[in-house]
């Protein structure tokens, strides 16, 4: 028999309906109460699995207002289940202010495994190795993206964006960057699912006439890694005020860099 917690994060399908583990269902059926960001959303797939547990709305907007709630209830005896719209909640969905409140107050909290954007999307494309840097939303103005860009340069950068927004986000990228290459999904696990991986500019070509769907896109490292990690560090230190010498200094001790190499290529910045 499964052990018994108090507070249970469940995972819930992304796109298919059928996404949605055995266990899963057994739990949001036990609990005395489901908190989900829209009650509307949430209630499709309940009812579709015959769950006639209680919904309360838990979302960005009113997370700090419902802690006080919740540990009352959990204190009566209840068992409470936190879902998300579409895939696992903490990861870009809310749940990061209530969870660090249960363990302060000596609640028990697991997470079940299930469906994520992030997950099904890195599983489906080519990768020469297992690092990535997921940064959750990129930014919305140039400013922000061109920073990521440049910042997560030398790492396989993954990012939700929006269908309204992606196409920009990517010629922002392609100015920083240049011809990188990009993976792209839209719609995972449903009808018209879609992923690319190609040239950022066969890409944007790809969606000249526009994108619909959920997005999720990952910008691949740049070929010299070593050398793109070193730039970075180099102008993070130069824009904190610190000296050429003093740069080679800290990048040979910290990193293991070739302290003349460094002190050549922050003379050129």
């Amino acid at each position: 028999m499964a052990r018994e917690f108090d507070f249970y994060v469940v995972p819930t399908p992304i796109g298919n309906i059928q996404d949605i583990t055995f266990r899963a269902v057994e739990i949001l059926k036990s609990v005395d109460l489901i908190a989900c960001e829209d009650t509307r959303v949430t209630q499709k797939l309940l009812n579709h699995y015959e769950i006639r547990t209680k919904c309360i709305s838990y979302h960005k907007y009113n997370e700090r207002e419902r802690v006080g709630f919740f540990l009352k209830e959990l204190g009566d005896g209840k068992k409470i289940a936190l879902v998300s719209d579409a895939g696992t909640p903490m990861i870009c969905d809310p749940g990061a202010v209530i969870i660090p409140e249960l363990i302060k107050n000596g609640f028990s909290v697991t997470s079940l495994p299930g469906a994520c954007a992030v997950t099904t999307f890195l599983s489906q494309i080519p990768r020469d190795g297992e690092e990535f840097t997921f940064i959750g939303f990129i930014g919305r103005n140039q400013k922000q993206i061109e920073e990521a860009a440049k910042k997560h340069a030398f790492a396989n950068m993954v990012f939700y964006d929006s269908p309204e927004r992606i196409l920009k986000t990517l010629a922002v990228i392609k100015e920083v960057r240049g011809e990188v290459k990009v993976a792209l999904g839209r719609e995972l696990s449903k009808l018209f699912e879609e992923v690319i991986a190609d040239n950022i500019s066969n890409v944007l070509e790809h969606y000249n006439n526009g994108i619909k769907g959920e997005i999720i896109c990952m910008v691949y490292a740049d070929e010299d890694v070593e050398s793109g990690d070193i730039n970075f560090k180099i102008k993070e230190l130069k824009s904190k005020g610190f000296k050429d010498k003093d740069i080679s200094v800290i990048l040979s001790s910290l990193f293991g860099f070739n302290k003349n190499d460094v002190y050549k290529k922050s003379l050129t910045m």
